[in-house]
């Protein structure tokens, strides 16, 4: 009999140890990188899935609104969200993971308005459009002389674009491409992206302060992440999704 205890201690210990190894991460619907209703939630979902098993974790993911998704995290509710953007203000919260491929932000105008800049004070005077919530490029985010019009996500930006209400709108190149061609394709001709550009940027997975075990998260992540850029796996899921 004692035997037997023991054999059944080891099982259930097994089975603890196995639901712990679970992470909850809270995302949106940010096509083409990551969505509920694409190919294997896209790019972004497979990358950082991969990068978390191979760290020894299971990854969950429970889709919201930005600012939800965030605030889950900011109250621990979920262990930790992407994708994100670097920024500073967001350490009071949460720590980042290495960084993972991402694309290009800047500014989408209609092709038929003249406007170019080559600083942001050119800008001046001109309604831009942005997500609130979302953190673009740290000077773009702190110019506050910029005539700044927030609203929910980017579809808005963009239907607002096409009705002459915004003289800009900031996003990711690849987002809103995605966003005209899938939900504005008559008005695909007559929006651009702006050769000039903001930045480069590379998305980031972020972990909640207040989870247990923060630091190993991240860590488990980023090894995972680091075997993934050795053998060549990164580069073929990027090219598996069409990046």
């Amino acid at each position: 009999m004692k035997k037997y205890m023991v054999i059944l201690a080891l099982i259930l210990c097994s089975v603890t140890v196995n639901a712990a190894e679970k992470i909850t991460l809270s995302t949106l619907d940010w096509e083409p990188y990551i969505g509920k209703e694409i190919k294997d939630n896209g790019y972004v979902a497979v990358l950082v899935k991969e990068a978390f098993r191979r760290g020894g974790l299971e990854a969950d993911f429970q889709f919201d609104r930005w600012s939800r998704v965030v605030g889950l995290a900011k109250s621990g509710q979920v262990d930790g969200y992407f994708p994100e953007y670097f920024s500073e203000s967001i350490k009071a919260y949460a720590l980042f993971s290495d960084p993972f491929p991402g694309g290009p932000i800047g500014f989408f105008k209609l092709k038929h308005k003249d406007i170019s800049f080559n600083r942001l004070e050119d800008l001046k005077g001109l309604k831009i459009g942005t997500v609130k919530g979302y953190v673009n490029t740290k000077e773009f985010d702190e110019a506050d002389y910029l005539n700044k019009d927030a609203v929910k996500d980017d579809l808005t930006n963009f239907k607002k674009l096409a009705a002459e209400r915004l003289d800009l709108v900031v996003a990711d190149k690849f987002v809103g491409l995605n966003l005209i061609k899938k939900h504005m394709p008559d008005k695909a001709g007559q929006i651009e992206f702006m050769a000039k550009f903001l930045e480069e940027k590379d998305l980031f997975v972020c972990i909640s302060n207040k989870v247990a075990n923060a630091d190993a998260k991240v860590e488990a992540f980023n090894a995972g992440l680091k075997q993934m850029k050795a053998d060549g796996t990164i580069d073929k899921i990027l090219i598996k999704y069409g990046f």
